[in-house]
């Protein structure tokens, strides 16, 4: 018997944020190189969250971003100056929302509702309060406490602790594929978020579900 969706974790960048919505900024700092710099960035970003939790050795989401940053710049060699650098990360901060963000998440109460996020809580609670999209959430919920990032599993306990829901009744939301896998590995019924197309994993646990849009949740639920 399928157990009804009591509560909706959303993962936050690249599902509600556009991570490249940085490129316009990219590309007026260094003219050609916008779209690029933010692919390489992103990726690296990533790499470092996983290779610091493998090795055991946590760095906060910002403090790996600016290193990410300054791979990127020097992958590409561009000149990263303090200025040029502060910019840059102030946009991570300013990242666009994606536009059905709002009205999708709205039509999901009476649910519980939830953000579960890499990011820091400075860096989530500057992106959230600049979208304007804090109220729509019961938590948003930071790895940083736990010191280590997704996919480990005791990321996803945490939003089980906190929302006090058993994991069988959690939608999981996320554009990335590795966290959909660990989400679902972990027992949750996920969701990706497929807006670009993408090719999926062939490392088994896949999502409950694909979707090429938030604005789809509502129906896929039900």
């Amino acid at each position: 018997m399928t157990v009804s969706i009591q509560a909706v974790v959303f993962d936050a960048y690249g599902t509600l944020f556009d991570v490249h919505s940085v490129v316009a900024r990219c590309e007026a700092l260094f003219p050609g190189h916008g779209k690029q710099l933010s692919q390489i960035w992103r990726s690296k970003q990533l790499e470092y969250t996983w290779l610091c939790s493998l090795m055991g050795r946590y760095q906060d989401f910002e403090s790996i971003t600016h290193a990410a940053l300054r791979f990127a710049c020097a992958s590409l060699r561009l000149d990263l100056t303090q200025d040029s650098s502060a910019q840059l990360m102030e946009q991570y901060r300013r990242l666009t929302v994606y536009p059905e963000v709002r009205g999708a998440v709205e039509q999901l109460r009476p649910r519980r509702l939830a953000i579960l996020s890499n990011g820091s809580p400075s860096m989530l609670s500057a992106v959230v309060e600049h979208a304007g999209i804090r109220s729509l959430f019961d938590a948003v919920l930071s790895v940083d406490p736990l010191g280590v990032f997704k996919p480990h599993p005791s990321i996803y306990q945490s939003a089980v602790g906190t929302l006090g829901v058993p994991k069988q009744a959690i939608a999981f939301i996320s554009s990335n594929y590795w966290d959909a896998m660990g989400a679902t590995a972990f027992g949750f019924r996920t969701f990706w978020i497929n807006r670009i197309g993408a090719t999926p994993d062939t490392l088994d646990y896949a999502p409950s579900a694909v979707l090429t849009g938030l604005d789809q949740l509502k129906t896929a639920l039900e």
